[in-house]
């Protein structure tokens, strides 16, 4: 495993649990601070599995690549709907806190996804 894509994922949560830190902890009440936090670490969780999945697949043919990336992304997704599903109705997790937490690093964690395989392909066409 190499460490640059992980420790872009680890600065870009602090960077953003430190700018919302002073507005939640000034405004929000502790089930939304908590579901704010348990949306960002399966957001984070998600990334990192999806990072795994490129790491393996990559260099393989075109199709096993497109399996394991495709078919994680649809397990992710699975995953991440099961989640969500029993924090909201049998741990009782503040729902819009966690709804916004995981919209808003999944979009985040998104973008830094496609840079890392888009670099990952050019430093490869550069060979």
């Amino acid at each position: 495993m190499k460490w640059p894509f992980p420790r872009q994922v680890g600065i870009t949560l602090l960077v953003v649990v430190l700018l919302a830190a002073y507005p939640m902890l000034r405004f929000a009440s502790g089930p939304v601070i908590g579901g704010a936090l348990i949306g960002a670490a399966l957001s984070t969780l998600n990334v990192m599995l999806g990072y795994l999945a490129i790491e393996y697949a990559y260099g393989k043919s075109s199709t096993v690549f497109l399996r394991t990336v495709m078919g994680g992304m649809g397990l992710r997704l699975l995953f991440m709907l099961g989640s969500m599903t029993v924090l909201i109705l049998l741990c009782r997790v503040h729902t819009a806190a966690l709804m916004v937490s995981v919209l808003g690093f999944y979009v985040i964690f998104l973008v830094l996804e496609v840079l890392f395989l888009q670099r990952k392909v050019l430093v490869n066409n550069q060979r």
